[in-house]
């Protein structure tokens, strides 16, 4: 079975909160790491999500020591979701 690693950012406008993280988050530029597996046996090639990391303190914060949390992209797409409603 084959398996893939994304990098990618996030961005939250305000602060915001996530099940798997120590309380809220300022607002900022986030890494998010995405590990994913091939789904075999079928006849095309196509991956899952296995896992989502997410790298904190935000990109902005300079100096501070990195946290890497995993997360639900269920509740990280309900996050981002909030953060573009006014």
């Amino acid at each position: 079975m084959a398996f893939r690693t994304r990098e990618t950012t996030v961005t939250f406008t305000r602060p915001f909160e996530l099940r798997a993280l120590d309380g809220p988050q300022p607002a900022g530029t986030y890494r998010l790491v995405i590990d994913e597996e091939e789904i075999p046996d079928i006849s095309f090639l196509a991956y899952r999500r296995s896992a989502t990391m997410l790298h904190t303190p935000s990109i902005d914060t300079p100096g501070s020591s990195q946290q890497v949390f995993m997360v639900s992209s269920e509740d990280l797409a309900k996050a981002l979701a909030a953060d573009i409603q006014p």
